[in-house]
Formats: C-alpha cells, sequence, structure tokens
C-alpha cells in the first residue's frame, strides 16, 4: 500500500492510516520509519498504536515538504505480543504547486556599454 503526500512546497500534510483488530485480544504495533528520507516523516501521536479487540484505531503520519523532488520512506508496524502480521506502507510525496513566499520590485538598466 502507498500512502501519498501532495501538497504546496513548505506544506505540512497529515495523513491516517486506519488499523483494524479482527481477533479477540488486544493487539499492539510498533512503528518504524524506513528509507532514505525517512528523517522527514514523523509519527506526532508517538509511535506505538493499541487497538482494542474487535476495534479500530488510527495512526497519524505527518510530513512537510521542504523539496522539489519527491521523498520516499518505509512505515513498518510491527505486533508486539500475539502473532499478527507486520505491516508496510510505502510513503510517497509529490509538489503539486508552489506559492510565492512574496514579490520584489527592483529597477535595473537591461544594457550598459
Amino acid at each position: 500500500n502507498t500512502i501519498e503526500f501532495t501538497g504546496a512546497l513548505h506544506a505540512t500534510v497529515i495523513k491516517q492510516v486506519r488499523l483494524k483488530n479482527p481477533s479477540k485480544k488486544p493487539l499492539i504495533y510498533n512503528a518504524i520509519l524506513r528509507g532514505k528520507d525517512a528523517d522527514d516523516f514523523s509519527l506526532p501521536k508517538g509511535n506505538t498504536v493499541t487497538i482494542a479487540p474487535k476495534k479500530q484505531a488510527s495512526m497519524n503520519v505527518e510530513f512537510t515538504i521542504r523539496f522539489l523532488r519527491p521523498a520516499e520512506a518505509l512505515l513498518l508496524l510491527t505486533s508486539h505480543g500475539i502473532d499478527a502480521a507486520t505491516l508496510t506502507f510505502s510513503l510517497k510525496s509529490e509538489v503539486k504547486h508552489i506559492e510565492p513566499a512574496g514579490a520584489i520590485k527592483c529597477k535595473s538598466p537591461c544594457y550598459e556599454l
């Protein structure tokens, strides 16, 4: 699964990963961010999520678009306690537009001998 972070340059984008627990025991997942741009992504609510039996929970992933080039990382969710599947999500960014920070007016001759 791929989670795409799209927006303006320097914008902060938050995405939610919704996790379901179909079992009769609580699930505890530990999140790890890996990859060349993993430091640009963050988990503002912490890297651990507990899901009650037969319930669902969500985990926020935050990214601030700092560069024009696409950023890529992996979100790995590993379980503690009972044997649950390890979940992997691909995180990718894309700059959709650039908003100017300001405008500067200047006057200069086009050509001088």
